[in-house]
């Protein structure tokens, strides 16, 4: 089966509007893209929970409309654009067609190198490095694949600091991958948690596959299964600075003495006011910065900051 793409560039103000009447119309599905990606112009949109932005459009968007290969195009269009009260836009389109789709998508994500000695590896690719620390991991509905700047800081992390022996708790563990990569540099006893229960399976699978023995919880199960306050070596949470700088008494108390605290999913310029949230429980520094994310990281019971990795 094949399908055709109506390809329409328009405002901003008529984006999530015209993609509600293409629908109504008789699209198949829509999406809204940045009109100007690759260009200097190109503007990321994104927010954290309680700031997204109110709607998915760019100053300048493209509407993309999926639709059977021989509807009428111009039709579907002009009504769009009739119910939202504008002049029918003009628009290209493009012919779809049928692939092996689970084929096509297993092609876009390929083996990814992390740090010195790490690769995260699809379960339909070869190691590239059989020697490596090597995590097969496929891309799924958990965050956490390596390939995001945030994840990618606390990996590098993690390799740089091993913790032999050494307790280790992952908050916002997603897929799981920090975790896992803690256990194969040497870790004792290793626990994630997650609000997400789909996370928490996701994690305990991918787990199993890769040979680690982790403890998952969601938050509730965690304190359940835990002994109260207790402590670990080593903690890392990548999440987003809002839920860090609410969870800052929580997940310092976590700590124990003379251990470590590493956080990631915060912004290069949010790392400040993370870090201001922290202060009265532990003293954070910047420890890398990667692609305008930054992981700060700090022990407790030190006066001094870490110093930053080197560029």
């Amino acid at each position: 089966m094949s399908w055709t793409e109506v390809v329409i560039e328009i405002a901003r103000d008529h984006a999530e509007a015209l993609s509600d009447a293409l629908m109504e119309a008789g699209a198949l599905s829509v999406s809204v893209e940045d009109a100007d990606e690759g260009t200097e112009q190109e503007k990321p949109l994104f927010g954290e929970p309680g700031m997204e932005p109110e709607e998915a459009a760019w100053d300048h968007s493209r509407v993309v409309a999926l639709t059977d290969v021989d509807a009428d195009q111009g039709a579907i269009v002009a009504a769009a654009a009739a119910a939202i009260g504008i002049a029918t836009p003009a628009f290209a389109t493009r012919f779809v067609a049928d692939e092996d789709w689970v084929r096509l998508t297993q092609s876009q994500f390929a083996p990814i190198h992390i740090g010195t000695n790490i690769w995260v590896v699809p379960s339909w690719h070869e190691a590239p490095d059989p020697h490596a620390l090597i995590l097969e991991l496929d891309p799924g509905l958990a965050f956490g694949t390596g390939s995001h700047p945030t994840t990618r800081l606390c990996m590098e992390w993690l390799e740089a600091h091993p913790a032999p022996g050494k307790t280790v708790l992952d908050y916002g563990c997603g897929s799981g991958i920090l975790a896992m990569v803690a256990k194969k540099m040497g870790a004792g006893a290793v626990i994630g948690v997650d609000i997400d229960p789909q996370a928490i399976e996701s994690a305990k699978a991918n787990a199993e596959r890769n040979g680690c023995a982790i403890d998952y919880y969601l938050p509730d199960d965690f304190a359940v299964h835990t002994a109260a306050g207790a402590t670990f070596d080593c903690v890392v949470a990548n999440i987003l600075s809002s839920p860090l700088k609410l969870m800052a008494p929580m997940l310092s108390g976590r700590v124990a003495a003379g251990g470590t605290l590493t956080l990631s999913g915060v912004l290069a310029r949010q790392a400040e006011e993370v870090a201001a949230a922290y202060a009265p429980f532990i003293k954070l520094g910047v420890w890398a910065e990667q692609d305008g994310w930054v992981a700060l990281h700090g022990v407790l019971g030190l006066a001094d900051i870490p110093p930053p990795r080197a560029p």
